[in-house]
């Protein structure tokens, strides 16, 4: 006997209508959230600037098809580009990701949501030309900040307590997720349109971590945000002709996202949607490196110093102990050989090893000419991890979301140096007072690589000034930016 299926369509899953109703009816209140997407947005575009400076991400910007330039489309700052919204959302994302370098997320699953700016600024700006152009008014920054303050809820809400990453799954998935909410309520969908474009971000294939890990770490790495959140704007459009959705692409038995993706679990919620991860974003401030080995850098860059102190150096190390936590081990614990930048800034004893040796960290320390010193292998040969139980807590523990570790140097002689400890990184919200004006001396340092010094001076005058920038038209904030 046959078992009918019910092709009764159903209702919406309640996670898509939650993000629609979230993005379409809340209400930005937060004073903390919008300073902080404020701090985010300069912050975001400055990585972007310093990525400017490597061949190997500007070989990947540009149009699809070389010298084309799209009438009222988005431009992409820090070049000459004017593109179709899509391509732009790609070309910006990409810059902003590159060096691994923008703000983050850690929870159950971890993530960057300044990547979503990439969709974000495009639409806006391409919209902003566009009503220009039709007599309508632009845009202004206020509205992408509170599209940053969206997306980043968005994703890392749905980061708080479901890891992607566990089921093979990148964390781009969630890029895309936030992305497509935020770009659909921006080029005006209606609730079952946004219904409709959340479900077709589900329903895409998503990206393997297999780019993220040993031995098949690479550059996708990269650029995967700016696909994703050019995936995004596309799928907004899409949704946009009228096109279907997918009302149980989660839950539907068999073929939905849980079954499929998830391994038949479906998503939990530790907390409704509002502003609360814009408040509690980490920051990368000083290091360029991977989220979970910040804490181990600034611990690597005190014992550079305590080292010259007692007159001892590397080579006198006899072992290293980083004390850490369980998803530092699972992610960027590396031994072997690093093939390439990508593979460096996800392997915590390299990123230990550098500091230790030159006392500092920067992007172009990843680089070929820098890895071949021997000293650094030989010294990552002699770090090892450990993990302790109470930071792999605190890591989880959403009053605190520490993200600590701790080094023990010991010499040949037998001598252990003090443990050196770091539980909050300079960019948590618990250090954000220290870590804002390091922030924007960073904004500032990032500014000058790329633009004269009458044009460094415009752009800070326009983006420090809060209540000058919140008004100010999208368009004319990013023609402020272009080469």
């Amino acid at each position: 006997m046959s078992s009918h299926i019910s092709n009764t369509r159903p209702q919406p899953d309640q996670v898509l209508t939650d993000i629609a109703d979230y993005v379409l009816n809340y209400t930005i209140k937060s004073d903390l959230a919008l300073s902080t997407a404020h701090y985010c947005l300069l912050d975001t575009l400055g990585c972007g600037f310093e990525a400017l400076t490597y061949p190997a991400c500007t070989k990947l910007l540009g149009p699809v098809v070389p010298g084309t330039i799209v009438p009222h489309g988005a431009k992409v700052p820090g070049t000459s580009f004017q593109l179709d919204p899509i391509q732009a959302a790609f070309n910006i994302g990409a810059v902003i990701r590159w060096l691994d370098f923008n703000d983050t997320w850690l929870a159950a699953e971890w993530g960057h949501p300044s990547d979503n700016l990439g969709g974000i600024l495009a639409t806006a700006d391409w919209l902003s030309r566009t009503n220009i152009a039709n007599g309508r008014k632009p845009l202004t920054m206020l509205q992408v900040l509170e599209g940053m303050i969206m997306a980043h809820e968005i994703q890392g809400v749905l980061a708080l307590e479901n890891s992607f990453n566990k089921v093979g799954l990148d964390h781009v998935i969630l890029v895309k997720v936030a992305s497509t909410a935020v770009v659909g309520k921006l080029i005006g969908l209606t609730r079952d349109e946004l219904i409709n474009a959340i479900s077709l971000a589900f329903v895409d294939g998503q990206s393997l971590r297999t780019y993220r890990h040993a031995p098949n770490t690479g550059s996708r790495k990269s650029w995967a945000a700016g696909d994703a959140t050019s995936r995004a704007v596309r799928l907004a459009l899409i949704a946009k002709t009228g096109e279907m959705g997918y009302p149980s692409v989660l839950t539907a038995k068999t073929w939905g996202f849980y079954d499929v993706s998830f391994k038949g679990n479906a998503f939990k919620f530790q907390r409704d949607y509002g502003s609360y991860v814009m408040e509690n974003v980490l920051f990368k401030i000083s290091f360029p490196a991977e989220f979970h080995s910040q804490t181990a850098v600034e611990a690597a860059m005190t014992l550079h110093r305590e080292l010259k102190k007692v007159g001892v150096t590397v080579k006198d190390i006899k072992s290293i102990t980083i004390r850490t936590h369980e998803a530092a081990i699972r992610i960027i614990d590396k031994k072997g050989p690093l093939n390439n930048p990508a593979d460096r800034d996800h392997c915590i004893q390299y990123m230990v090893a550098v500091p230790l040796i030159f006392g500092r960290l920067t992007a172009a320390d990843y680089e070929d000419n820098i890895a071949s010193d021997p000293r650094i292998d030989h010294l990552r040969d002699k770090i090892e991890c450990v993990e302790d139980p109470q930071f792999t807590k605190d890591y989880h523990d959403p009053a605190k979301r520490s993200i600590a570790n701790a080094l023990t140097v010991t010499l040949d002689n037998g001598t252990a140096l003090d443990e050196v400890v770091v539980e909050y990184p300079i960019g948590h919200r618990l250090r954000r007072e220290e870590g804002i004006p390091k922030l924007l001396e960073k904004f500032k340092i990032n500014l000058a690589r790329i633009f004269p010094d009458q044009q460094q001076q415009n752009i800070l005058a326009l983006s420090l000034d809060y209540d000058r920038l919140i008004n100010t038209p999208v368009n004319e904030f990013v023609d402020g930016m272009v080469i």
